[in-house]
Protein backbone atom coordinates (compact mmCIF):
# COMPACT_ATOMS: atom_id res chain seq x y z
CA UNK A 1 0.00 0.00 0.00
CA UNK A 2 1.10 3.49 -0.93
CA UNK A 3 -0.35 7.02 0.00
CA UNK A 4 -3.00 7.99 -2.41
CA UNK A 5 -2.16 10.33 -5.23
CA UNK A 6 -4.14 13.21 -4.21
CA UNK A 7 -2.43 13.29 -0.87
CA UNK A 8 1.29 13.18 -3.07
CA UNK A 9 -0.34 15.79 -5.37
CA UNK A 10 -1.90 18.15 -2.75
CA UNK A 11 2.40 18.00 -0.92
CA UNK A 12 4.09 18.49 -4.48
CA UNK A 13 1.82 21.26 -4.87
CA UNK A 14 2.27 23.23 -1.82
CA UNK A 15 6.31 22.84 -1.82
CA UNK A 16 6.21 24.27 -5.17
CA UNK A 17 4.55 27.69 -3.91
CA UNK A 18 6.86 27.20 -1.21
CA UNK A 19 9.37 29.97 -0.76
CA UNK A 20 12.64 28.71 -0.74
CA UNK A 21 14.19 30.50 1.84
CA UNK A 22 13.80 28.75 5.61
CA UNK A 23 11.33 29.70 7.67
CA UNK A 24 9.20 30.56 5.26
CA UNK A 25 6.83 27.34 5.94
CA UNK A 26 4.79 27.35 9.18
CA UNK A 27 6.48 24.62 10.96
CA UNK A 28 10.03 25.60 9.44
CA UNK A 29 11.79 26.64 12.89
CA UNK A 30 15.13 27.45 13.78
CA UNK A 31 16.80 24.05 14.59
CA UNK A 32 18.44 25.23 17.64
CA UNK A 33 14.25 25.29 18.89
CA UNK A 34 13.70 22.27 17.52
CA UNK A 35 15.76 19.25 16.31
CA UNK A 36 18.38 20.79 18.52
CA UNK A 37 16.39 20.50 21.41
CA UNK A 38 14.82 17.19 20.38
CA UNK A 39 18.95 16.09 19.80
CA UNK A 40 19.19 16.96 23.90
CA UNK A 41 16.56 14.41 24.56
CA UNK A 42 17.70 11.32 21.51
CA UNK A 43 21.53 11.26 21.56
CA UNK A 44 21.98 9.51 24.93
CA UNK A 45 19.69 6.89 24.25
CA UNK A 46 21.09 5.75 20.62
CA UNK A 47 22.55 2.20 20.89
CA UNK A 48 24.90 3.75 18.51
CA UNK A 49 25.24 6.86 17.21
CA UNK A 50 27.04 5.53 14.22
CA UNK A 51 24.86 4.45 12.67
CA UNK A 52 23.49 6.29 9.67
CA UNK A 53 20.03 8.69 10.15
CA UNK A 54 17.07 9.03 8.22
CA UNK A 55 15.29 12.37 8.82
CA UNK A 56 11.50 10.85 7.96
CA UNK A 57 9.85 13.47 6.14
CA UNK A 58 12.64 15.93 5.83
CA UNK A 59 10.91 18.62 3.99
CA UNK A 60 13.61 21.12 2.60
CA UNK A 61 16.10 20.25 4.81
CA UNK A 62 16.44 22.71 7.72
CA UNK A 63 16.45 20.12 9.88
CA UNK A 64 18.25 17.33 8.13
CA UNK A 65 21.32 19.73 7.43
CA UNK A 66 21.42 19.98 11.39
CA UNK A 67 21.30 16.82 11.86
CA UNK A 68 24.03 16.11 9.28
CA UNK A 69 26.87 17.84 11.57
CA UNK A 70 25.94 15.36 14.65
CA UNK A 71 25.59 12.51 12.54
CA UNK A 72 28.37 10.40 10.54
CA UNK A 73 25.76 9.67 7.53
CA UNK A 74 22.35 11.79 6.91
CA UNK A 75 19.68 10.67 4.64
CA UNK A 76 16.71 13.12 4.35
CA UNK A 77 14.00 11.46 2.42
CA UNK A 78 10.46 13.09 1.62
CA UNK A 79 7.04 12.11 -0.35
CA UNK A 80 7.41 15.32 -2.90
CA UNK A 81 10.38 16.02 -5.27
CA UNK A 82 9.52 18.99 -4.66
CA UNK A 83 10.50 19.39 -1.07
CA UNK A 84 13.88 17.37 -2.01
CA UNK A 85 14.59 20.13 -4.72
CA UNK A 86 14.29 23.02 -1.90
CA UNK A 87 16.74 20.01 0.25
CA UNK A 88 19.58 20.17 -2.41
CA UNK A 89 19.27 23.81 -3.39
CA UNK A 90 19.90 24.65 0.71
CA UNK A 91 22.46 22.22 1.05
CA UNK A 92 25.13 22.87 -1.76
CA UNK A 93 27.96 21.38 0.32
CA UNK A 94 25.98 17.74 -0.23
CA UNK A 95 26.29 17.45 4.17
CA UNK A 96 23.23 15.22 3.91
CA UNK A 97 21.48 13.18 0.47
CA UNK A 98 18.09 13.35 -0.10
CA UNK A 99 15.80 10.76 -1.44
CA UNK A 100 12.25 10.04 -2.61
CA UNK A 101 10.48 7.93 -0.26
CA UNK A 102 6.64 6.70 0.35
CA UNK A 103 6.91 5.43 3.85
CA UNK A 104 3.64 3.70 3.48
CA UNK A 105 4.60 1.80 0.65
CA UNK A 106 6.60 -1.36 2.61
CA UNK A 107 9.08 -2.26 0.16
CA UNK A 108 10.43 1.65 -0.40
CA UNK A 109 11.60 1.24 3.51
CA UNK A 110 12.64 -2.10 3.08
CA UNK A 111 14.84 -1.45 0.10
CA UNK A 112 16.03 2.02 1.92
CA UNK A 113 17.12 -0.25 5.11
CA UNK A 114 18.98 -2.83 2.50
CA UNK A 115 21.16 -0.28 1.65
CA UNK A 116 21.84 1.51 4.92
CA UNK A 117 21.57 -1.80 7.67
CA UNK A 118 19.85 -0.95 10.97
CA UNK A 119 19.46 3.33 11.37
CA UNK A 120 18.29 6.01 13.98
CA UNK A 121 15.16 7.97 12.48
CA UNK A 122 13.95 11.43 13.09
CA UNK A 123 10.49 12.27 12.17
CA UNK A 124 9.11 15.33 13.33
CA UNK A 125 5.13 16.08 12.79
CA UNK A 126 4.93 13.88 9.94
CA UNK A 127 2.25 11.28 11.73
CA UNK A 128 -0.42 13.57 12.35
CA UNK A 129 -0.36 14.86 8.35
CA UNK A 130 -0.95 11.27 7.30
CA UNK A 131 -4.28 9.83 6.59
CA UNK A 132 -5.64 8.08 9.13
CA UNK A 133 -5.54 4.45 7.63
CA UNK A 134 -1.98 5.23 6.48
CA UNK A 135 -0.93 5.45 10.00
CA UNK A 136 0.52 2.27 10.67
CA UNK A 137 2.17 1.66 7.97
CA UNK A 138 4.19 5.06 8.47
CA UNK A 139 5.30 3.42 12.11
CA UNK A 140 5.81 0.19 10.48
CA UNK A 141 8.36 1.65 8.26
CA UNK A 142 10.21 2.85 11.33
CA UNK A 143 10.48 0.19 12.30
CA UNK A 144 11.89 -1.43 9.10
CA UNK A 145 14.43 1.38 9.44
CA UNK A 146 15.53 1.32 12.71
CA UNK A 147 16.40 -2.88 12.53
CA UNK A 148 17.25 -4.41 15.68
CA UNK A 149 20.03 -1.45 16.60
CA UNK A 150 18.65 1.44 15.35
CA UNK A 151 16.38 4.06 17.63
CA UNK A 152 13.85 6.94 16.34
CA UNK A 153 12.73 9.54 17.67
CA UNK A 154 8.90 11.15 16.82
CA UNK A 155 7.60 14.39 17.98
CA UNK A 156 3.55 14.73 17.02
CA UNK A 157 1.11 16.81 17.93
CA UNK A 158 -1.02 16.28 20.75
CA UNK A 159 -4.70 16.33 20.70
CA UNK A 160 -4.67 19.89 22.77
CA UNK A 161 -3.23 21.30 19.42
CA UNK A 162 -6.51 21.02 17.70
CA UNK A 163 -7.59 23.63 19.40
CA UNK A 164 -5.44 25.97 18.87
CA UNK A 165 -4.90 25.06 15.07
CA UNK A 166 -8.96 25.56 14.80
CA UNK A 167 -8.74 29.18 16.47
CA UNK A 168 -5.95 30.28 14.19
CA UNK A 169 -7.85 28.90 11.32
CA UNK A 170 -11.19 30.58 12.22
CA UNK A 171 -10.00 34.30 13.69
CA UNK A 172 -11.40 37.11 12.30
CA UNK A 173 -8.56 37.97 10.25
CA UNK A 174 -8.18 34.65 8.46
CA UNK A 175 -5.57 31.92 9.48
CA UNK A 176 -1.77 33.46 9.62
CA UNK A 177 0.29 33.63 6.27
CA UNK A 178 2.32 31.12 6.88
CA UNK A 179 -0.68 28.63 7.87
CA UNK A 180 -2.97 29.64 4.91
CA UNK A 181 -0.85 27.27 2.15
CA UNK A 182 -1.27 24.19 4.35
CA UNK A 183 -5.20 24.61 4.53
CA UNK A 184 -5.49 25.80 0.53
CA UNK A 185 -3.02 22.83 -0.70
CA UNK A 186 -5.50 20.47 1.59
CA UNK A 187 -2.93 19.12 3.93
CA UNK A 188 -4.65 20.60 7.27
CA UNK A 189 -3.22 19.00 10.21
CA UNK A 190 -5.09 16.13 11.45
CA UNK A 191 -5.75 14.87 14.54
CA UNK A 192 -3.73 11.46 16.03
CA UNK A 193 -5.39 10.82 19.67
CA UNK A 194 -2.60 10.57 22.19
CA UNK A 195 -2.93 7.08 23.01
CA UNK A 196 -2.84 6.03 19.55
CA UNK A 197 0.34 6.69 19.15
CA UNK A 198 2.06 3.80 21.41
CA UNK A 199 -0.86 1.31 19.95
CA UNK A 200 0.70 1.97 16.33
CA UNK A 201 4.34 1.57 18.05
CA UNK A 202 3.13 -1.72 19.97
CA UNK A 203 1.87 -2.69 16.21
CA UNK A 204 5.16 -2.34 14.84
CA UNK A 205 7.18 -3.88 17.59
CA UNK A 206 8.60 -0.95 18.62
CA UNK A 207 9.43 -0.29 22.56
CA UNK A 208 8.70 3.04 24.06
CA UNK A 209 12.38 4.18 25.92
CA UNK A 210 11.30 7.60 26.79
CA UNK A 211 9.13 10.14 26.28
CA UNK A 212 7.61 13.53 27.51
CA UNK A 213 5.78 16.89 26.51
CA UNK A 214 7.41 19.76 24.28
CA UNK A 215 5.80 22.91 22.43
CA UNK A 216 6.46 22.28 18.90
CA UNK A 217 7.61 25.69 17.64
CA UNK A 218 6.24 27.51 14.21
CA UNK A 219 7.43 30.34 12.58
CA UNK A 220 4.55 32.24 12.72
CA UNK A 221 3.54 35.05 15.28
CA UNK A 222 0.30 36.12 16.94
CA UNK A 223 -0.64 39.56 16.73
CA UNK A 224 0.66 40.30 20.22
CA UNK A 225 3.89 39.54 19.00
CA UNK A 226 4.25 36.22 20.69
CA UNK A 227 5.44 33.04 18.41
CA UNK A 228 2.79 30.28 17.90
CA UNK A 229 3.89 26.89 20.01
CA UNK A 230 1.68 24.10 19.22
CA UNK A 231 1.33 21.42 22.24
CA UNK A 232 3.32 18.09 21.11
CA UNK A 233 4.45 14.48 22.80
CA UNK A 234 7.82 13.26 21.98
CA UNK A 235 8.98 9.40 22.20
CA UNK A 236 12.10 7.62 22.04
CA UNK A 237 11.54 3.92 20.55
CA UNK A 238 13.46 0.89 19.44
CA UNK A 239 13.21 -2.83 18.90
CA UNK A 240 14.60 -3.01 22.76
CA UNK A 241 14.35 -0.92 26.09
Amino acid sequence: MSVTSRYRESWEGFWREAPGRQGAVFWDAEPVLTSGVHLAHFEPLLIDPGLPLVDLGCGNGTQTRFLAAHFTQVVGTDLAEAALEHARAADPDGQATYRLLDACDKGEPETLHAELGDANVYMRGVLHQAAPEDRQQMVDAIATLVGERGRAFLVELSEAAKSVLVGLAQSADGPPAKLAPVFRHGIAPGEVADDAVPVYLGAAGLTVVAGGELPLITTEYRADGTRIELPSKWWVVGRTA
